[in-house]
């Protein structure tokens, strides 16, 4: 018999998949996608044929989009949540994140928490001003937690950040019922110690919501960089004054007449996002097209 449902969760080969039926299959996938090269994701819709002891997964259905590192497909809305303290939000790291959900044409969400130790008011108005949905919240107090419950209706969304950010929390006291497992902060490392293993989708509110490890489990070198040509237009910030630059292909990085360079000279794009797109602008201005794309492979 099959069935067609979504992947929830992989660990060692096996994959748990949730039917539209909402039965819950442990399943092995088909030999032939590690010959092709494809591996099940957290997020996919899949076919899966089952026999009276065993399924399997023999249908990948195609994906609207996936990120390698968290790897999940399918995403709505990834949810960038930072600390307000130990550890400080990066705001580099949060630049390539909704730079990189942009271009995979994923929402962003900025959020920072633990707001009752510490105003983050400054970095939620860096990020309303580029355009992202920003605020602050406290798993603690609860001060902001209630701003989750439209953006996680009906939607799949990957939480991610900062190791020890509290993404774990944030779940537990949106659904006491998961009862995750959550660490506490390492002083002498200044972060959290991992908790999340792999990247599991939880049923909640209407959607699903993922929780996946944090900023130190992500790579930036093996796939998810995005070409010089399109990297601007993942700055959205940038949009309004990029027509107005004075030559046709301007890097946005040094050139006379660029019209984002002065958009940033007269405050009205932060300093701290037009750094974050200069480095990465740099890390791939010499990097083929050509060598990009097989990364992505």
């Amino acid at each position: 018999m099959e069935y067609f449902g979504r992947i929830m969760k992989g660990v060692g080969g096996l994959y748990t998949v949730r039917t539209d039926e909402g039965m819950l299959l442990q399943c092995r996938a088909r030999g032939l996608f590690r010959k092709d090269g494809v591996k099940p994701l957290a997020g996919d819709w899949v076919t899966v044929s089952a026999a009276q002891d065993s399924a399997t997964i023999v249908q990948i259905h195609p994906r609207k989009n996936m990120l390698l590192r968290p790897p999940i497909a399918n995403i709505d809305r990834l949810v960038i949540i930072s600390g307000a303290v130990s550890p400080s939000p990066s705001l580099s790291v949060i630049d390539r994140l909704t730079a990189l959900a942009t271009y995979r044409r994923i929402e962003p969400v900025v959020v920072f928490s633990k707001c009752d130790l510490h105003d983050v008011s400054d970095y939620v108005q860096i990020y309303r001003r580029a355009g992202f949905v920003s605020f602050a919240f406290s798993s603690v107090s609860g001060e902001g937690v209630s701003r989750f419950l439209p953006l996680f209706s009906h939607a799949v969304c990957a939480l991610t950040g900062n190791t020890g950010a509290g993404k774990t929390s944030l779940l537990n006291r949106l659904s006491p019922e998961l009862a995750l497992d959550t660490g506490e902060i390492s002083k002498k490392l200044g972060r959290g110690r991992h908790t999340t293993r792999c990247v599991e989708l939880f049923p909640l509110f209407d959607g699903y919501i993922a929780d996946t490890p944090g900023f130190s489990a992500l790579d930036f070198e093996n796939g998810d960089l995005i070409a010089k040509d399109e990297l601007a237009s993942c700055f959205p910030d940038f949009d309004t004054y990029t027509p107005d630059c004075r030559f046709t292909g301007c890097s946005h990085t040094v050139e006379k007449g660029c019209a984002v360079l002065q958009a940033v000279r007269d405050g009205k794009i932060e300093p701290s996002r037009h750094a974050s797109y200069v480095t990465m602008y740099s890390e791939v201005k010499d990097i083929p097209q050509w060598q990009l794309d097989r990364r992505k492979t």
